[in-house]
């Protein structure tokens, strides 16, 4: 009862208070049984990742809308759903716990309404379900503007796309080989039962089988390993930072890409790290502190760096840009609800602008590399495209035989091979 009505109040918040999941979520977790935490998770991030089709199926069955004060138990009902459409919880548990939630969210008159409506949707189940898929939009859970753009963008996988958005993510790790090399590590994993297979293209990564406790991960805690997507990895590896580099890492909350620079290349003479949120800038220390690293840690606006460096200009720099994060939906459900299509223009002309500033703070002759975990072409190709037309002394360096100018960069689609959707693209400055 506790754990669907804890669910329910994050569903609310998300959805009609725009706050985050990421945010939400472990607060919460603290206010119910260790044994159910694992369960809340799920509840929320199912709920979101269906929420559009589960939101329709309910409006079918509903004599008027659940609004103003009323709409936590809308939330509920979806969160009643979710288990009844998407999960094995036994339909009987998840009608009577949900039911029983009413009384945690103060909604007691509504009991018969939400055993009604579920009881509802197990005998129309397949009418209900036919009348929503007929819309790709709904069947797919992803809001029509967002569908949209992948559409444009992407006219053969879009589909593809959304499905992959909707799957449960994969658990990857990066092995540290200033302890193991990969195959060495993959064998320690294979001691302490745990299978796990190599990427192809990110040097470090294995992607485990199943999901995993980080403390079931030999050496984790003495930084061993770490958890990070293996499009992510790919940062890192394309930076290629060498011997007595001066590095920034712009926008490098919560950190795993700086400590990945610093693990694959520790000779360097200093590493930057900057971010404007100083309590994720915790996460960096965090991080480096686990690993045994040492970086500059700065809080600052990449787009105002003589607020924060007056040193000499940076061998290379990593620009992870802020951006609509529609590559990670899959592990951020709520990214569909919460991102509005204004929000793209204004992340675009915000790239815009550090890319700008920032390159102002690379030496002649230095290496930019833009990243973002974006899928939408107005913050990625055509951001680049655009930056190196007003640029006259950017040199495009290619990633791959299709980099060219006019389609610049290196686009990794979601569930590609079990990655995150990630964006690259490679600038050197003249000498």
């Amino acid at each position: 009862m506790k754990t669907r009505a804890a669910a329910a109040n994050i569903v609310h918040r998300v959805i009609n208070q725009g706050q985050s999941l990421s945010a939400l979520l472990p607060r919460y977790q603290q206010e119910v049984a260790p044994k159910d935490r694992a369960l809340l998770q799920e509840l929320c991030f199912g709920t979101l990742r269906w929420y559009s089709r589960l939101d329709a199926i309910a409006k079918q069955l509903l004599e008027k809308p659940l609004k103003g004060k009323y709409q936590p138990v809308h939330a509920l009902l979806l969160v009643g759903l979710y288990q009844l459409l998407y999960t094995r919880i036994p339909a009987h548990a998840a009608l009577a716990e949900t039911v029983a939630a009413c009384k945690r969210i103060k909604a007691d008159p509504f009991k018969g309404l939400v055993n009604g409506v579920l009881r509802n949707v197990q005998r129309q189940q397949q009418e209900l379900e036919a009348k929503v898929d007929a819309l790709p939009q709904l069947q797919q859970a992803h809001p029509n503007w967002l569908m949209k753009r992948l559409q444009q963008a992407y006219p053969e996988q879009w589909q593809a796309i959304m499905a992959a958005n909707n799957r449960h993510p994969p658990m990857w790790i990066r092995v540290n080989e200033g302890h193991h090399s990969r195959d060495q590590y993959m064998s320690l994993l294979a001691d302490n039962g745990i299978e796990a297979s190599p990427d192809p293209l990110a040097a470090q990564a294995l992607r485990l089988a199943r999901p995993a406790d980080v403390s079931t991960l030999p050496g984790f805690a003495q930084g061993h390993c770490s958890v990070q997507d293996a499009a992510a990895q790919m940062a890192a590896q394309l930076l290629d930072a060498q011997p007595g580099e001066l590095v920034l890492d712009a926008c490098a909350a919560p950190g795993g890409k700086t400590a990945h620079i610093l693990e694959r290349q520790p000779a360097l003479s200093q590493l930057v790290a900057i971010d404007m949120d100083a309590d994720r800038l915790q996460r960096v220390d965090q991080n480096l502190e686990r690993i045994g690293l040492t970086a500059t840690v700065l809080q600052g606006d990449a787009s105002r760096p003589e607020n924060w460096w007056q040193g000499p200009p940076f061998d290379r720099i990593l620009l992870d840009a802020p951006c609509s994060a529609t590559g990670v939906i899959r592990r951020h459900p709520d990214i569909k609800w919460l991102r509005r299509p204004e929000d793209i223009a204004q992340l675009a002309a915000l790239q815009s602008q550090i890319l700008d500033t920032l390159w102002q703070q690379l030496k002649p002759g230095g290496m930019l590399l833009y990243a973002t975990c974006s899928i939408l072409p107005d913050e990625n190709r055509e951001q680049i495209k655009a930056f190196l037309a007003r640029t006259p002394d950017a040199v495009h360096q290619p990633l791959h035989a299709g980099d060219t100018v006019a389609q610049p960069g290196w686009q990794l689609l979601p569930g590609d091979d079990e990655r995150d959707g990630f964006y690259y693209a490679r600038i050197a400055k003249q000498a």
